[in-house]
């Protein structure tokens, strides 16, 4: 038999190294992993983090009788982020073609579990957040918090509301419904009464007619264009509003009726966790409760049946543009809505009283005659079609 030979001198030196070298690996590895603190970890590794917390710790809101309207627009990115996310999820189900935008949205509403309740959701956040929108931006008005240093705060403001107003218009025709569809026909056909309008319709609708090219193409402007553009221009508004701060009414200072400085966070922050809560909560209340009706689906060739009317959003301008019937009336309302966009967005530059720290009635006259005229055309046009 032969003997098992033994190893030698030179195998052990040989092997001695390695062995060495793995156990300490694995001693190593013991005291890692029986070492290992989560928060330490991740303590090493947010440091980054450290000079945006102590900025927002430093920052403070001021309190007055009148500073419940801070909250609206965080409301206003709260619901913009419901929008999204909702977006995102009926993303997965709906297809933009003429033949298959309406089955898209019945298979969503009746066959994907929670489907309706995604799509209720995202229909009346849409309308929450235009609700939003318009509080806080007339609350910024009335409170002048578009003065000297906060120009360039209101002028991308502006751009989000008109944004916002875009989401609403090229969003309406996704469901290709009849009263969409409709619609969709009567508020591109306002741009022709313009010179040159003729160019903005055909690139509203891909073409002369509303079509499924019209459809595609109010899906890319929701989907893609309009989100990237209003992405950018909020971050430009959020990181001016954490530079500049929160606006105190004018004369409030003097006056004493500033009652003390919340810090933004975690104070405010937490009261505007609070003011998301209870909109969430409304808004799951109006999706269970008033569901949107979907229609019927959008046959061109079919006579528009009676009662058709854009959002409400829109009511001002629809019923403005009802009124004026007589010859040139279109042009005239849309040389109206174009001056007066041009001079509410320019407005801190021609407040000249509030940029001196001094009260400016006649610009506080001017937002009130413009609110009552939304308010009260608006109403026209409920009383005549109703919501």
């Amino acid at each position: 038999m032969d003997r098992i030979s033994k190893p030698t001198n030179a195998d052990s030196e040989a092997f001695m190294p390695q062995q060495s070298r793995m156990q300490s690996i694995a001693s190593a590895i013991d005291e890692t992993t029986s070492g290992f603190n989560l928060m330490k970890w991740l303590g090493e590794r947010s440091y980054v983090f450290e000079p945006i917390v102590h900025f927002l710790s430093k920052k403070a809101v001021p309190q007055h009788r009148i500073s419940i309207w801070y909250y609206f627009g965080g409301l206003t990115l709260f619901f913009f982020v419901i929008q999204i996310v909702t977006g995102l999820l009926l993303l997965l189900y709906y297809k933009p073609t003429e033949q298959e935008a309406f089955s898209s949205f019945l298979y969503i509403q009746k066959e994907v579990p929670y489907g309706w309740l995604i799509r209720q959701i995202h229909s009346w956040s849409a309308n929450l957040m235009v609700l939003m929108l318009f509080i806080h931006m007339f609350s910024t008005f009335f409170m002048k918090a578009y003065r000297k240093p906060r120009e360039l705060m209101w002028i991308t403001g502006f751009v989000l509301c008109l944004l916002t107003l875009g989401f609403g218009f090229t969003g309406y025709l996704l469901p290709w419904n009849e009263l969409a569809f409709f619609a969709t026909q009567i508020g591109t056909e306002v741009p022709k009464a313009a010179p040159g309008g003729e160019v903005i319709v055909e690139l509203l609708r891909g073409g002369e007619d509303v079509t499924g090219a019209t459809l595609t193409r109010m899906f890319s402007f929701h989907v893609v264009l309009i989100p990237g553009i209003t992405l950018l221009v909020l971050s430009a508004h959020l990181l001016l509003m954490q530079i500049l701060g929160t606006s105190v009414p004018i004369g409030y200072k003097e006056q004493g009726l500033v009652k003390g400085y919340d810090p933004f966070f975690p104070n405010f922050l937490m009261k505007d966790l609070i003011g998301w809560m209870i909109g969430f909560a409304l808004l799951l209340y109006l999706a269970v409760n008033l569901p949107w009706e979907l229609g019927v689906k959008a046959d061109p060739l079919a006579p528009a049946p009676q009662g058709i009317k854009p959002e409400w959003y829109f009511w001002a301008q629809f019923q403005l543009l009802k009124d004026f019937k007589f010859p040139g009336g279109e042009l005239t309302a849309i040389i109206m809505f174009t001056i007066g966009g041009v001079a509410w967005a320019l407005v801190p530059f021609i407040d000249r009283q509030s940029a001196r720290e001094e009260k400016s009635p006649a610009f506080t006259i001017a937002g009130v005659l413009v609110l009552v005229f939304m308010l009260v055309e608006s109403y026209r046009v409920y009383l005549e079609y109703g919501f």
